[in-house]
Parts: structure tokens; C-alpha cells; sequence
């Protein structure tokens, strides 16, 4: 059996409610829709179950190198805040044999993956204004929207439907396990952080990639990490110098790494970006491969934060929430092995601190 449309009356009634809702706002996303519904966007999307979605199984290990199958696609990962995609191709997917982490390192699409909390996959063509738009859409255990694959006008159309054959799940079922949102951990006071060797062990880093580690060690949120470490390693911006230092790296062709995540999923930019624009509080990035939209209003703190490496000091800028929680960081274009780029350093470090 095909994927394919089936009249609107063969939806659940919260697909009918949806579409009443987009016959009134018919530019509102599922994302949206689904807040207003009062459901998750996992809850709204098995609605269209038997009209133009399909469940797939949940095997990691082949679904995500099957993607590759498709051609040229555009990947969207995103948070609260701030929305990346990236068009290229989902190749060189690593996958842990236990399905718990997983990378794409291709030159295009980057991703970091932890697949512990991912519970369900779908297959949507859903029809637009502009043509059928089909996505491979996976959730977690709260419904929230992990990651998503897109076809693109330059995707392989023949290959989605044997891909969605292939994974179909054999029961089509809208029943979703959800778990309660794990708890928030409770920072602990500053006066309960050693600080002292807090910042002993940030100078003797030798990868940036044992940051968390660090911060686990001494049990402090990245947030207050960054507060404690002392001016030589952290120094707080103001907000309105993040679009500002995009809009630089722009004019002055700066290639920059982008890193917007979720507690899921982690998806990197690597280049320069040129057509940036403002719509609204909406900061944007509009190229032909890299879209981003950065909700200025979502940014609460704006850190400027340097970690030792054994290829020098590594330096990158971090954006938070109300909750502490990262919005967008930004590096320069570097490769393990390799210093950062002085035109990025001298740019990061351009900015004053308050």
C-alpha cells in the first residue's frame, strides 16, 4: 500500500479540529497548532494517521542511514528558540549498536544524536499550496519534535516510498507512551561549588568536548559555570551583540560553525552566511543551504567563553534562555588538529564585555 492522501473525513476528530484551525490561520505551523490544541505535536501528527501519514518503526540503526537514500534533503533541528535547517545529504551516519547515540559527519549535513529519548517516527506528504511536502518526522517521549528530514525538489522521489514501505510499522496505531518531563536538577548555591578547582580544571582542559564533563565533576549548571570561572574564561555580552557579530562574519566572510540543539539532537552549520535578514524580533539567515531563525526576544544571556585545548585556546560564543538553557553557540571553522581561525578570534573578541 502506498502513502497517499485520503479525503479529509478519514482523519480523527483533532485532525478535523486542526484543519478548522488552518481554514482560519492557514500559515500556522503544526508546532503552534498543536500548543493552541492543547496536544503535543507527536499527538497532532498521529491525528493524520490514515489521511497523509505513516508510522515507521523505530530502528535507528537502519532508518537513519536509509535517509541517505533520498537524495539531496534539507535537515531542521530546533529548540525553543531558534530554528536550523540545512539542505545536503544524509551520508557517513554512524550508529551505536545499541541505538542510544548516533553522528551524520557528512560535509553538509552535521549531526550530533542521542537517541536515548526518541520514541516515534512518521512519514508525512502532507499537500501544500506549493506541492506534496514530504518529511520524515521523529518525536521523543513528551511528543516534542526531535528532528526532521525533508525531501527537497532535488531529492530522489523514487526512493521515498520503498524507504516508507520498508519501515512501515505494522500496527498504525495513534497510541503514543509518553513520560512525564524529567525534572529540572536544582543548581546548587554558588557557595557550594569549588570554585577553585572549577577553574583549575577548566585551565587544564585538553578538548573542548570534556566541558560537560567538567561541569558534572563540580556539579555546576553551565549557566553559573560560566558566571564562576573568572573574566580569563567567560565574560558575559550584551544580547544585542549576537546578530551583530552574524551580520560581521558576514560582511567580512568569516566561515563560522552554527550549533542549534535539543536534549535530543544537535545540528551544525559550517560556512560563511551572506543574506541575513530581520523580521520582526526574528533574526534570519536566508542562504541557499543554511536557513536559521533566531527569535532575538527568546535571549537572555549572551557569554563570550574560552576553553583550553591542546590546539590553543578555543573560543565560542553561548546564548541562553530564561531557563539557563542554550539557545545557539558559534564557533569558527576549525577541524580537530587545527587552531581556530584568527579572523573568527579577533571578531568573538571584538565585542565588550559588560
Amino acid at each position: 500500500m502506498s502513502l497517499q492522501n485520503l479525503p479529509a473525513s478519514a482523519g480523527s476528530p483533532l485532525y478535523l479540529e486542526w484543519q478548522a484551525l488552518r481554514a482560519e490561520q492557514p500559515r500556522l505551523r503544526a508546532r503552534d497548532a498543536a500548543l493552541r490544541l492543547s496536544v503535543s505535536e507527536a499527538e497532532l501528527t498521529t491525528s493524520r494517521l490514515g489521511v497523509d501519514t505513516v508510522r515507521l518503526r523505530t530502528d535507528w540503526v537502519n532508518l537513519l542511514p536509509a535517509l541517505g537514500e533520498l537524495g539531496y534533503i534539507m535537515a531542521l533541528t530546533r529548540n525553543e528558540h531558534c530554528v536550523h535547517e540545512r539542505k545536503g545529504y544524509y551520508r557517513e551516519v554512524l550508529v551505536a549498536a545499541n541505538g542510544q547515540m548516533g553522528l551524520v559527519v557528512s560535509a553538509d549535513i552535521d549531526l550530533r544524536l542521542f537517541m536515548g529519548g526518541w520514541a516515534s517516527a512518521f512519514a508525512v506528504a502532507e499537500e501544500t499550496p506549493r506541492g506534496t511536502q514530504r518529511s520524515i518526522q521523529v518525536f521523543d517521549q513528551q511528543g516534542t519534535a526531535v528532528h526532521k528530514v525533508y525531501l527537497t525538489d532535488d531529492s530522489d522521489l523514487a526512493a521515498w516510498e520503498p524507504l516508507v514501505e520498508r519501515f512501515r510499522a505494522e500496527e498504525q496505531s495513534a497510541e503514543l507512551d509518553f513520560l512525564p518531563q524529567p525534572e529540572a536538577v536544582q543548581a546548587k548555591p554558588d557557595a557550594e561549588i569549588d570554585v577553585v578547582s572549577l577553574r583549575e580544571g577548566w585551565a587544564t582542559l585538553k578538548d573542548t568536548h570534556h566541558f560537560f564533563a567538567l561541569l558534572k565533576k563540580y556539579g555546576a549548571e553551565r549557566t553559573q559555570a560560566l558566571r564562576l570561572a573568572g573574566n580569563q574564561w567567560a565574560e558575559q555580552l550584551d544580547t544585542a551583540e549576537l546578530p551583530r557579530l552574524m551580520e560581521e562574519a558576514g560582511a567580512r566572510e568569516v566561515p563560522i560553525m552554527v550549533f542549534v540543539g535539543n536534549r535530543h539532537c544537535i545540528q551544525i552549520h559550517s560556512g560563511r552566511v551572506s543574506n541575513l535578514k530581520w523580521v520582526d524580533t526574528w533574526f534570519n539567515v536566508l542562504d541557499p543551504e543554511f536557513n536559521l531563525h533566531l527569535q532575538t526576544a527568546g535571549v537572555t544571556e549572551l557569554w563570550r567563553v574560552r576553553k583550553p585545548s591542546t590546539d590553543g585556546v578555543i573560543t565560542s560564543w553561548e546564548a541562553f534562555d530564561a531557563q539557563g538553557q542554550l539557545v545557539v553557540q558559534l564557533f569558527g571553522v576549525r577541524k580537530p588538529g587545527i587552531p581556530e581561525l584568527e579572523d573568527w578570534r579577533a571578531l568573538a573578541e571584538s565585542a565588550p564585555a559588560l
